[in-house]
């Protein structure tokens, strides 16, 4: 009878652990980006540790992409330069060159590569600038405690799997 309601409680818990997914919290982080910086597009790049390339992890838009930013991060050299920035960047709007307005700042996240949340489509400024980076740092905390949970999940499945019959 004890064994079975450790049983209980322990998938109990793992449920309820497990109920965060990480693809879905980034969506849900890249979304909340937007808007709070009052844009439709926002999302994160990820830094290899030797600061030689920057890859694409989300990308928020409207459907179709209307202002091709995706197309845009691919092409404009944008991301070799997040890849050489050690905090935040900003580039202009520029309508007549292609450039869509572009602010991106660091999430610290201490258990995870370089990783930068970035928003894309207006013009930006200093209170954007710090609004962003306040931004930044809470969803660096939820990403590490989303990290958190997944070896807590993974702990208890050991528990769980290891316990005595």
């Amino acid at each position: 009878m004890l064994y079975n309601r450790v049983d209980v409680a322990m998938r109990e818990l793992v449920a309820d652990f497990s109920c965060l997914q990480a693809d879905d919290l980034v969506e849900r982080l890249a979304h909340a980006a937007a808007a709070v910086a009052g844009t439709a597009y926002a999302g994160f790049v990820r830094v290899d540790p030797l600061r030689r390339e920057a890859l694409p992890v989300h990308l928020h838009g409207p459907p179709g992409d209307p202002l091709r930013i995706g197309r845009w991060l691919a092409e404009s050299g944008v991301l070799k330069e997040l890849a050489l920035s050690a905090g935040t960047l900003r580039l202009a709007q520029d309508a007549a060159l292609g450039e869509p307005g572009f602010l991106a700042t660091l999430v610290p996240v201490v258990a995870r590569e370089h990783t930068f949340v970035w928003v894309a489509g207006r013009g930006f400024g200093d209170a954007d600038e710090h609004l962003l980076g306040r931004f930044a740092t809470a969803a660096g905390r939820a990403l590490e405690a989303a990290s958190g949970l997944e070896a807590a999940v993974r702990m208890l499945r050991g528990i769980r799997a290891f316990r005595p019959a």
